[in-house]
């Protein structure tokens, strides 16, 4: 087996790091919607304006290191899928007003984003620092 360079391994790395950041983001968006439903809806401020510092921002960035780090075409498709759910929830956000139903679904879509981020930083985790499966392209 060959080793892999520095340039793979690093744009591994950072790509993992970006999930993780956008994991930690998920987390925390369902944290503020929390507190502006229990605490005060003031903070409705702070949950529609967070979003915007992570939402689509990260995931571009995932998409240059994913290349960089020459990661299997799963990484390509769990950022894009990432995307969509990104667009989802601001649809279901803005959609409310008109269709209140489709509006209710974006708790559930949350919900839904977070499992999927989580699940992300997993299969990178154990595609980045397992030796067997690293050169193979297998997680």
């Amino acid at each position: 087996m060959r080793k892999i360079d520095q340039r793979v391994r690093i744009g591994r790395i950072v790509y993992l790091v970006l999930a993780i950041i956008f994991t930690l983001s998920v987390v925390t968006q369902i944290f503020l919607a929390g507190m502006s439903i229990f605490i005060s809806p003031a903070n409705w401020m702070k949950h529609m304006t967070f979003v915007h510092l992570f939402g689509f921002n990260i995931p571009v960035f995932m998409l240059v290191f994913a290349f960089i780090g020459a990661l299997p075409h799963w990484a390509y498709w769990q950022v894009l899928g990432i995307l969509i759910s990104m667009f989802l929830m601001y649809f279901t956000a803005n959609i409310s007003a008109n269709l209140p139903l489709l509006g209710a679904m974006h708790p559930v879509f949350g919900v839904l984003f977070f499992v999927m981020s989580y699940s992300m930083v997993s299969k990178v985790w154990k595609f980045t620092f397992d030796n067997k499966n690293n050169l193979k392209g297998k997680a």
